[in-house]
């Protein structure tokens, strides 16, 4: 008692030993070494291949659990060998001074020897032998910094200690004997020639049939290089830092998935500009794990900022919150499916927002303008949501977003002016599959489930379904049998300056989330969602594994109703004004809600919606309310476009929301007031050419003469600039053939002009 508490014994302490992460099924992601850089993974007796525990207990010790840690005949054996031959024929060491040496190394003398005896007698004291055969599992040497019989089978083999076979039990029953002299992956030969002792031995003592050791011996040794597992690697890192102590993390990564998708991020960036890296993440919706995680596109790579763990990164989420708007939109009452929107230029107070190509596309439905993410009508949804309230409903279910010091939600906000990160992206994306709840994305089995309400189930079921109905890029209809395909509700977004690319999606089962940038912020020209990130996503959805039903359409909640609205009112057609309708459309509506188009912000507009007034029954000129002649009067009305869709309208359709004239007997009644353009400068269907023998482009001085407010300029649909009242606008016009020039007043007063500019 007195030796004991004088030299009490070294047992390994909580904190000293390494870790390793698995993933769900026990496959090693990642192995952490222990403060001596040695990398050992936890495993348990009853864990271990009987077979190995088999070869072990009768080659190196077959007296274990029934001596007191020394065999005094094996030890006298070895000594009478070692005196008649000059040299070590046996050992003499049981199992538990192999554990004693293992944990107080001693030196080759007689002084050493014999305290690697009071050891083992010390250790059977303090420990049960089932302790003590678990450290020596644990702590033998395999070789390098391998120790461990879990380790050596990960690293040399590539599977559990649990999966044996007979040659590879014996295999590794024999490599502590001369760990670095017998290591598989260097020495094979020697390695095969130890195993066979202990597969002749282990037939000898008629543990295993002749048979059995006849088949062993027929395997060849080959042994993987010795590498430590990198699968997940910032995953398995992020863990190990939440749980710090713990010496095994269990994930909920699917390895399988997991390696399958690192290796097409690696293949899918190889070719990509220097220092672009990429984040990938795939959940299970119902239970909202990760199955796949990918934090950089590599690891190791300096160059790329491999380090860097760009799923928990803030980057500029693009246009990756606007389903969002449009689901709160619905659950708002605001819009049904196909409300009508207007992407024309807008300002909203000092903001002036434009699509990502800056051409514009006039009326739009609310499906199309979210499909084809467009800017100035999401801009307006958010308006008439409101940002704090959008963000607010963001951050309620677990989108929390990070502003510059001093900012606050704004209406760039959807556009990207803000910071959002990729898992919590994917956890909101899962919502539009899981009835609208979203929830955060979960790493361990043991994770609490932190889920959100973000959207009612029939507003996610309609934004799902838009989205869906979004075809792959260049797919083409009733080309191939899709059938099979899982159905993908999907999203790219790109943020200011080509920094960040972004492609978001879901199936039934998966949510998946792919960013591609550069880790440093600095822009990577060329590079957005659609085209970098984009094909990632559905290389990635087409890996996942398929399920009967997944290509099949879901049908709609009870509260989701399909019916007919027409454009411009966005309303029900009314049986009793058919001329009110002159678009149909078939719209997905929530709760019995048809919301009416939006009324112009500005009143001074010739507003959407029904103008009713009164014409002459004989010549149907409209009359006011003091005409000096008698006339015949008749009730009319029609539904008017909002202004400023008609720079797109066609002419017919225009003409249809047009007031007939006003009789000549009549007073004014103010609805002529509307302003009207005329573009001075060019004279329409000109055709233009530079001066002969110049290498400038052709240069215009241009005018809009009929207002005194903001004039937009755009070139064939796209902005190319503005002008005040009728101050002068000058541009450069490089490109030959033919074009329309379209100068749009703030007012809706509009005019348009076609040219051909010769080569």
């Amino acid at each position: 008692m007195l030796l004991d508490l004088a030299f009490p014994l070294p047992l390994p302490r909580e904190g000293q030993a390494g870790a390793v992460v698995v993933a769900a099924d026990g496959t090693p992601l990642r192995a952490f070494a222990d403060r001596g850089g040695i990398w050992r993974y936890p495993v348990r007796t009853e864990q271990v291949s009987p077979l190995y525990l088999q070869a072990l207990l009768n080659y190196e010790d077959r007296w274990f659990w029934k001596h007191p840690g020394i065999n005094p005949y094996a030890l006298g054996r070895a000594g009478l060998q070692w005196l008649r031959s000059g040299r070590v024929v046996s050992g003499g060491s049981t199992l538990t001074m192999q554990v004693a040496r293992i944990l107080d190394p001693h030196t080759r003398t007689p002084w050493g020897k014999f305290k690697q005896l009071l050891r083992a007698l010390q250790l059977e004291v303090h420990l049960s032998k089932h302790e003590i055969l678990a450290l020596y599992l644990q702590r033998a040497p395999f070789g390098g910094t391998v120790e461990g019989v879990e380790a050596a089978s990960w690293a040399y083999l590539g599977k559990p200690s649990a999966r044996l076979s007979h040659a590879e039990a014996a295999l590794l029953a024999v490599l502590p004997q001369a760990p670095s002299r017998l290591r598989p992956d260097r020495e094979p030969e020697r390695a095969r020639k130890a195993r066979d002792k202990v597969l002749a031995r282990m037939a000898e003592l008629g543990v295993w049939s002749q048979a059995l050791v006849a088949d062993a011996r027929i395997e060849p040794v080959v042994a993987r290089s010795l590498q430590p597992p990198q699968h997940a690697p910032l995953l398995a890192q992020r863990l190990r830092f939440e749980q710090p102590r713990a010496a095994r993390l269990v994930s909920t990564i699917d390895i399988e998935l997991q390696r399958t998708l690192e290796d097409r991020v690696a293949s899918y960036f190889s070719n990509l500009p220097e220092r672009t890296s990429a984040a990938l993440l795939v959940i299970d919706n119902a239970s909202l794990e990760a199955r796949a995680y990918v934090g950089s596109a590599t690891f190791a790579d300096a160059a790329r900022l491999g380090h860097v763990d760009m799923v928990q990164a803030w980057r500029s989420p693009g246009s990756t919150l606007k389903p969002f708007l449009y689901g709160l939109a619905l659950d708002d009452g605001l819009i049904h499916s196909e409300s009508l929107l207007v992407d024309a230029p807008q300002t909203f107070g000092d903001y002036r927002p434009g699509n990502f190509d800056a051409a514009f596309n006039g009326p739009v439905s609310a499906a199309q303008a979210l499909r084809l993410s467009l800017n100035v009508p999401a801009v307006d949804l958010l308006d008439r949501v409101g940002p704090n309230r959008f963000s607010a409903r963001l951050a309620h279910a677990g989108i929390e977003l990070h502003w510059p010091r001093g900012a606050t939600p704004n209406l760039a906000m959807i556009l990207g002016g803000t910071g959002a990160r990729l898992e919590d992206l994917v956890g909101a994306y899962a919502a539009l599959n899981r009835d609208g709840v979203a929830g955060r994305v979960r790493y361990r089995p043991d994770a609490p489930r932190l889920e959100r309400r973000l959207l009612s189930p029939g507003s996610a079921w309609i934004v799902r379904e838009i989205l869906e109905a979004n075809p792959r890029p260049g797919s083409v209809a009733d080309t191939f049998d899709t059938s099979g395909r899982p159905r993908v509700a999907w999203k790219t977004g790109t943020s200011y300056g080509f920094r960040d690319a972004w492609a978001l999606g879901g199936t039934r089962r998966y949510t998946v989330g792919v960013w591609v940038g550069r880790p440093d912020g600095t822009p990577l020209p060329g590079q957005y969602g659609a085209v970098t990130a984009l094909p990632l996503l559905f290389e990635v959805v087409d890996s996942l594994p398929r399920q009967r039903g997944d290509g099949a359409q879901r049908p709609p909640p009870a509260n989701v109703e399909r019916i007919e609205v027409c454009w411009p009112l966005g309303l029900p057609p009314d049986p009793d004004a058919p001329g009110l309708c002159q678009k149909k459309l078939d719209a997905w509506t929530l709760d019995g809600s048809v919301p009416p188009t939006f009324a112009e912000r500005d009143a001074r507009l010739w507003n959407a919606g029904v103008e009713r007034y009164e014409v002459d029954a004989r010549s149907g000129l409209r009359l006011s309310a003091d005409c000096s002649a008698p006339h015949q009067r008749r009730q009319a009305q029609l539904a008017r476009w909002p202004a400023l869709a008609s720079p797109w309208l066609a002419a017919d359709t225009r003409h249809a929301s047009r007031l007939p004239a006003l009789a000549p007997d009549c007073a004014d009644d103010g609805r002529d007031a509307a302003e009207e353009l005329l573009i001075e400068g060019i004279a329409d269907r000109a055709t233009l050419a530079r001066a002969p023998g110049s290498v400038k482009p052709l240069s215009l001085s241009l005018q809009a003469i009929g207002s005194e407010r903001r004039v937009r300029w755009l070139l064939d649909g796209r902005l190319i600039g503005e002008s005040q009242g009728q101050a002068s606008f000058a541009h450069d016009f490089a490109e030959p053939g033919d074009h329309q020039l379209t100068a749009l007043a703030d007012s809706g007063a509009w005019a348009r002009v076609r040219f051909r500019i010769l080569r």
